[in-house]
């Protein structure tokens, strides 16, 4: 069944998908019921503020549940003639990896490709070709796997345990408190900026790190001086939560299902430091001890692992647990690879490609990107009470790659 077909349907405590129906009650396997057909203007003739305002309300909104957990705005109206997409998607159906997948799916290379379909009319992967029968040898060799994944997660976790003390250096999840670590209200705020891929580039390859790497010195250096600014920057360094996508794992392997398969590392982002040189080797530092920690684990070990670093987020409801308790780390921070070269939908250059994340109570802020063509795209999701002013965040990455640029490009 496709995501964009399924519904929560809830019987007595019980919670599963199902197919979700027309107006008419029929069963269809690409449900259209849960798009905006209608196209909101923006005002002031489409300021792009306009549309980050719209963003940020569309945002702060619920999903139906009786309906597929997505949904999609058309706007038109921008001053110079562009349309913009808004799609929200429930994280219980895709991670951020498979929903740009999907996006991706529904473009084009073919400027003159006048045959695209919008993501919620593609069929699923595999539609149409013949369905193999019940493989009994690939379930024994499923259920095998997973009892060895299970088997060394106790090897597993003896190692990282031994490694983290005999190391010493290791990024644990606990993070000093800061004002984004607080609880959360409805109303949602969003920016959204571009930045050349070839700066970025510049600037690890003259400092021998990755491109990940730079992206958390920026976000490092913006963090300190926006924290500077509301005298709110913490003696301690901040962390980062870096998820790691293992749908690309499982991409690489064959069999990707598009589904939400998610790990993570913390990092240091060394926010103590006054020098952005200096923040960007230790960022790369913690995120190489990170990454070698999950080197050896299988995906299932990896989950596993990433759920214990997350589990402070699971009893964040509990009333009181997050104001009297130390955050697991300070921010999100993720990075979705994209298109490599330019794409459109029948026609229609993409111009821009601004993820819009979810924030949770002691998580104010997420800063999620992708890549495009020759940019990243950057967008920035807030509580809009516990974060303030949150677009000052792009003038201060700018300037923390500027530094960077001074020192290393």
């Amino acid at each position: 069944m496709p995501a964009t077909c399924r519904r929560c349907s809830a019987s007595g405590r019980r919670i599963r998908w199902a197919r979700s129906a027309t107006p008419g009650g029929r069963s269809t396997s690409r449900s259209t019921s849960t798009i905006t057909s209608g196209t909101p203007r923006c005002r002031s003739r489409g300021r792009i503020r306009e549309l980050l305002q719209l963003t940020s309300q569309w945002h702060g909104s619920l999903l139906d549940r009786h309906r597929p957990l997505w949904e999609s705005h058309v706007v038109e109206g921008l001053a110079d003639g562009r349309v913009a997409v808004y799609s929200k998607i429930h994280h219980s159906m895709v991670d951020g990896v498979s929903a740009l997948r999907l996006m991706q799916r529904s473009l084009s290379e073919d400027p003159e490709a006048r045959d695209c379909l919008p993501p919620w009319a593609l069929a699923p992967k595999g539609e149409g070709g013949s369905r193999r029968g019940l493989d009994p040898m690939g379930l024994l060799r499923t259920g095998a796997g997973a009892l060895g994944d299970i088997a060394g997660l106790v090897p597993a976790s003896l190692r990282i345990g031994s490694q983290v003390v005999r190391d010493g250096d290791i990024t644990l999840p606990r993070a000093p408190k800061t004002i984004l670590n607080g609880p959360v209200g409805g109303a949602r705020r969003f920016a959204a900026q571009s930045w050349e891929i070839e700066r970025i580039q510049r600037v690890a390859k003259s400092s021998a790190t990755t491109l990940n790497d730079v992206v958390l010195a920026m976000v490092s250096g913006a963090l300190r001086d926006y924290l500077l600014e509301q005298h709110a920057l913490p003696d301690e360094p901040m962390t980062a939560m870096v998820p790691v996508s293992l749908a690309l794992r499982a991409e690489s392997a064959g069999t990707d299902d598009g589904g939400n398969a998610v790990g993570a590392i913390v990092v240091n982002l060394a926010t103590d430091r006054e020098q952005g040189a200096t923040r960007l080797e230790e960022i790369a530092y913690s995120s190489r001890q990170a990454k070698k920690i999950m080197g050896d684990l299988t995906p299932t070990q990896i989950l596993a692992f990433s759920a214990l670093q997350m589990l402070p987020l699971a009893l964040a409801p509990i009333p009181g647990f997050v104001k009297y308790t130390h955050p697991p780390f300070n921010v999100i921070v993720s990075n979705v690879p994209g298109p490599r070269n330019p794409m459109y939908f029948n026609g229609a250059k993409l111009d821009g490609m601004y993820p819009v994340s979810i924030v949770l109570d002691g998580q104010a802020l997420n800063i999620t990107l992708t890549s495009r063509d020759k940019y990243l795209d950057f967008g920035l999701t807030g509580c809009r009470r516990s974060v303030p002013h949150l677009q000052r965040l792009l003038t201060h990455l700018e300037s923390a790659l500027a530094e960077l640029e001074q020192s290393w490009g």
